[in-house]
């Protein structure tokens, strides 16, 4: 398949575009910069680790003139919507309405020209932390204005897709882990150990759906490539559900004989529920694909084995 993909540079993007390469398709990759230019490290590296797999097109936006060019000058099966505006997506002031408008920019005009190129189906990239996914307590509200963008993102995608009778594929992700993240949880947890020192874990309690990226990467293609063309399709694909302090104790077991370090933690008695108690995917992996979960606990070892020998974990 010929496949035209936004959001590569992102953690989930650059496992999604590897294991579509390592399938088989001929994946266009839309990036904002040139590799050189992002200031993260993690980033960069995702970039350039990248280039010889994919074709990659650089200073392209989702809906620009360039964007909707390079549309018009390709013949696509399938549109992958990765990408999404992020701009301190962490901050409560995070500005919905400027996302929004970044991630519809020309939207129908988008849906005019794959539609032209032969392309008849697209698959749209959700969160957990949107409102109304997955399940958990309460009522399912969005965990943040970032996530509250993401959900309206998809409400303008799908009202769009039905009037151009386009299909339309929404893959709803939980709380991937694994090799190039960003600063995030499971690298916090490394970064501790591997200067012998104990990791606090302050929200123990909170339950939740952590994935091993490459697992969702797999089952990201399978949905992408095999899913109908016509009408709406979900998936929302579920790894370990469990506490965080369940999830703590599964990651040190699995480091100590690898890494022989001695993985210490502390998990705190938590009081404090800012957060739902409980948000999970709720669709079990496929068992029919082809992966190996000691494989994966290996890789993850062994790159962050490299992080820490480069003075790169930090």
């Amino acid at each position: 398949m010929k496949i035209l993909f936004t959001g590569a540079s992102s953690f989930t993007g650059f496992w999604f575009i590897k294991e579509l390469a390592a399938a088989g398709h001929e994946v266009t990759a839309v990036f904002r910069k040139m590799p050189d230019e992002y200031s993260d490290d993690i980033r960069r590296s995702r970039v350039e680790r990248l280039l010889p797999i994919c074709r990659p097109i650089y200073g392209c936006s989702f809906g620009d003139d360039n964007f909707l060019k390079l549309i018009g000058e390709g013949k696509w099966d399938l549109f992958c919507a990765h990408g999404a505006d992020v701009t301190n997506y962490n901050s409560p002031d995070f500005d919905v309405t400027t996302a929004l408008a970044n991630n519809t920019y020309h939207l129908p005009l988008v849906y005019d020209g794959l539609i032209k190129s032969g392309c008849n189906k697209v698959i749209i990239t959700g969160s957990v932390f949107e409102n109304d996914e997955g399940a958990g307590d309460k009522d399912l509200k969005a965990f943040s204005p970032y996530g509250l963008s993401k959900s309206f993102t998809w409400q303008i995608y799908r009202y769009h897709a039905a009037a151009k009778q386009i299909g339309l594929g929404k893959f709803v992700i939980p709380n991937p882990f694994g090799p190039y993240e960003e600063r995030r949880y499971t690298r916090y947890l490394l970064k501790n150990w591997f200067a012998r020192a104990t990791a606090v874990v302050n929200t123990p309690a909170y339950v939740r759906d952590n994935i091993h990226v490459s697992l969702l990467a797999k089952q990201y293609v399978e949905f992408a490539t095999l899913s109908n063309s016509g009408g709406c399709s979900y998936l929302n694909p579920s790894g370990y559900v469990e506490t965080q302090g369940a999830f703590t104790q599964r990651v040190a077991r699995e480091m100590r004989d690898r890494l022989c370090l001695e993985c210490n933690f502390e998990l705190k008695h938590q009081v404090e529920f800012k957060e739902p108690y409980v948000r999970i995917n709720t669709d079990p992996i496929a068992a029919r694909l082809d992966w190996k979960e000691k494989l994966a606990w290996d890789e993850m070892a062994a790159y962050y084995e490299g992080q820490w020998a480069l003075g790169r974990l930090s």
